[in-house]
C-alpha cells in the first residue's frame, strides 16, 4: 500500500503541551478506527508550526477524508515514491 508524507500547518504547533498532543491523537485514532485498516497511521514529527505525518493509505482521498473528518489542516500530501537512507550509498 502506498505511504504518504502529509504537511500540516498549525500555528504554534511547538508549543503545544502533552495534553494537547494527546488529545490530537486520541482523536486521530479514533476516526481511524472508524475508517478501518484502509489506512494508518505511522508517526508524526512536530516542529514550530507544523506537523508532518507519515501514512499509509491506498490513496490521496483517504488521507484527505481522515483530515476532513477530524477537522486536521492537509496542507500538501505527497506519495512516497521510494525510501532511502545511509546505506542506499553503499555497493
Amino acid at each position: 500500500m502506498p505511504k504518504f508524507i502529509i504537511e500540516r500547518e498549525l500555528p504554534g504547533a511547538g508549543s503545544l503541551s502533552a495534553q494537547d498532543l494527546q488529545n490530537i491523537s486520541q482523536s486521530s485514532c479514533a476516526i481511524l478506527n472508524d475508517m478501518g485498516p484502509r489506512i494508518q497511521w505511522l508517526e508524526s514529527f512536530v516542529t514550530a508550526d507544523k506537523i508532518y505525518c507519515v501514512y499509509i493509505a491506498p490513496d490521496e482521498n483517504a488521507i484527505r477524508e481522515h483530515a476532513q473528518k477530524g477537522g486536521f489542516p492537509a496542507n500538501s500530501i505527497a506519495r512516497v515514491t521510494t525510501v532511502i537512507g545511509p546505506t542506499t550509498a553503499e555497493d
